[in-house]
């Protein structure tokens, strides 16, 4: 079941960048329900950083995968192009990033070119999430003992059946507890979106109640809400994390 909402969502987005035509078009003809299209700047609230995190989540995790295994391969270029990603992406605060895919990213695209904003942020908070998930995973791989590679050769597979039946189910199992907190902190860095004029949560909910004159006076109540929802979430994944962990047994007891 989870791996059917994360396959629909990366569907939905690889569809978003590469079929051309507005999005209210594309939907319209995709799906012709009578539905007002919402545009970016007016799209905002927990839908955002939901959309954000289950999308950063669904992408990041395959891409840090690829980067963890560049990483350790003995192709020179694979290893050089994974290790200077992954070293310049850790290096760099998500805030620079954001405002990268705000201003300037424009200015390496066609002209004309209409890349929406959410889409952006979208793309630039997978990669930095999938750096550090590399690194992760990149300690799974190096907490295996020599002899399973070795009974991987022993067996006749090649390098993407060793990795895929042997190696990896090991190290992502090892990996769960420091995959699920790069989830966790990733969802908690969508609230930096609004510095690219994006309504989180933090911004469109208090904005929204103090515009009203019954709640003048009342500062603090809405944030407790929004961490609490906040909490609630990340929460929910830490202990789904904790079960999967039972599940799969990694103590081997």
């Amino acid at each position: 079941m989870i791996l059917a909402i994360l396959g629909a969502v990366v569907a939905a987005v690889l569809f978003w960048i590469f079929v051309p035509g507005p999005v209210d078009e594309i939907l319209g003809r995709v799906a012709p329900i009578a539905l007002e299209p919402v545009a970016s700047r007016q799209f905002g609230g927990f839908l955002l950083a939901i959309t954000l995190g289950a999308g950063g989540i669904a992408m990041s995790l395959p891409l840090g995968i690829l980067l963890a295994l560049g990483r350790q391969s003995d192709m020179f270029l694979i290893k050089t192009f994974s290790v200077m990603f992954i070293e310049f992406i850790r290096g760099v605060p998500l805030i620079t990033l954001l405002f990268v895919a705000s201003l300037l990213l424009n200015y390496f695209l066609p002209p004309g070119t209409n890349f929406d904003i959410i889409l952006r942020v979208m793309i630039l908070v997978t990669l930095f999430s999938a750096a550090y998930i590399a690194e992760v995973i990149r300690g799974g791989l190096a907490a295996l003992p020599r002899g399973q590679y070795e009974a991987a050769d022993a067996l006749g597979l090649d390098y993407w059946k060793a990795q895929r039946l042997v190696i990896l189910p090991q190290a992502l199992k090892i990996s769960i507890p420091g995959i699920v907190s790069t989830f966790i902190g990733m969802f908690k860095d969508t609230t930096l979106v609004t510095f690219v004029g994006l309504f989180e949560p933090l911004k469109s909910i208090p904005d929204s109640i103090r515009a009203d004159i019954s709640w003048k006076g009342t500062y603090w109540e809405h944030f407790i809400f929004v961490g609490a929802i906040f909490f609630i979430l990340n929460f929910s994944m830490s202990r789904y994390s904790m079960y999967l962990e039972r599940k799969l047994k990694r103590d081997h007891r």
